[in-house]
């Protein structure tokens, strides 16, 4: 199956034949684990692509205003449309701005702010500039995102990331400037031997001590954990 054809989970579909960034295990991992404890009443996706991660937040709780801002023009196009064609139109909106940008037009504040970021620091060229653009953080550089995140997070409310794993102390270090410190992280591993290749980590304000989990995706090809699984099973079709 191309991966541009539309990708159906259980409760909604994503078209991504005009977006760079498709459908990923990334992103699949940070919807289903983003913390909505604090039941949050307001949401924003930083670079939405799709709009993916908004979706399954959207599936995922009650939120009343679930806000995506994505600058790619298609990406953003694309995004609309998922949006429209689900079931919690009413509740999503997009929006076709940098951060930069949104951070200097808009006043409110967000519960839950969630982002599956560039994370290629080095300039890398391909023959695809718009998924080059969509995975190098030289758009959206690490400071320029947690600044922005430190204006439109409300006081009591949680940041949301997945980041590769060589980035966290750098991140982290760099959250700590705006009052960002973690209190939940998932560490992922492909299979029990491999390395944690990815960190998730949920950020709020003041210092405190965290939770870490680890999560194991497979134990063999296509032979998922149970803890895969259950995190994931409202969502993919065939879990």
């Amino acid at each position: 199956m191309s991966r541009s054809k539309p990708f159906r989970f259980k409760q909604f579909t994503i078209h991504q034949d005009r977006c760079a960034m498709k459908v990923g295990t990334d992103s699949v991992l940070l919807g289903a684990w983003a913390p909505v404890f604090h039941n949050p009443v307001s949401i924003l996706d930083i670079g939405a692509g799709t709009g993916l991660l908004s979706l399954m937040l959207a599936q995922r709780s009650q939120a009343e205003i679930i806000d995506a801002i994505e600058i790619q023009d298609l990406a953003f196009e694309q995004c609309v449309e998922n949006f429209e064609a689900s079931q919690w139109s009413d509740r999503l909106y997009a929006y076709h701005a940098s951060l930069q940008e949104f951070v200097a037009e808009v006043e409110d504040q967000y519960e839950l702010i969630i982002s599956n970021p560039p994370f290629h620091s080095e300039v890398q060229a391909s023959a695809e500039p718009s998924r080059d653009l969509a995975r190098q953080n030289l758009f959206l550089p690490f400071p320029d995102l947690l600044q922005g995140v430190g204006q439109l997070l409300a006081p009591m409310g949680i940041f949301a990331v997945i980041l590769p794993h060589k980035e966290v102390t750098s991140f982290t270090d760099l959250a700590a400037t705006e009052d960002l410190h973690p209190i939940k992280v998932l560490a992922v591993r492909g299979n029990p031997e491999a390395p944690v290749k990815r960190s998730l980590i949920a950020f709020a304000r003041g210092k405190t001590n965290f939770e870490y989990d680890e999560l194991i995706i497979e134990m063999g090809r296509h032979v998922y954990t149970q803890d895969y699984i259950a995190l994931t099973r409202d969502f993919y079709l065939k879990m």
